[in-house]
């Protein structure tokens, strides 16, 4: 089991950028693909961004390519979300996703199973 704890949110300006960070607990943290999800409101949560336990291969959502990147930092079992050009409809709780990595899977659908953190607010206001 591993437990994940988001921060790095708040409210920044259209255009503007913010970093997340996931801070994931345990000696597992190599075990697990990461990813990145958000949940606006009235909405369903969405796949952002995932990442291979490797971090040779990533996965990003079609509306946030080329704005984001993600990555990770083994030794301090942490992973990022960097985001750019920051748009109003990125306003959303963002949740980090850890789960058990297996062959011949998308990253993004390797997480119907998956731990959960407890998320974190970003505002972009229009």
């Amino acid at each position: 089991q591993v437990q994940l704890v988001e921060s790095g949110g708040g409210s920044v300006q259209a255009g503007g950028s913010l970093r997340l960070s996931c801070a994931a607990s345990g000696r597992t943290f190599g075990l697990y693909a990461m990813g990145w999800f958000r949940q606006a409101p009235g909405k369903e949560r969405e796949f952002v961004a995932g990442i291979t336990r490797s971090g040779g291969s990533t996965e990003f959502a079609d509306s946030v390519k080329g704005r984001f990147t993600i990555s990770r930092d083994g030794p301090k079992n942490l992973v990022y979300l960097q985001m750019n050009s920051l748009k109003p409809e990125d306003t959303a709780v963002y949740y980090c996703a850890a789960t058990y990595e297996s062959s011949g899977s998308t990253i993004s659908s390797l997480f119907a199973s998956a731990y959960w953190g407890q998320g974190t607010q970003v505002t972009v206001p229009s």
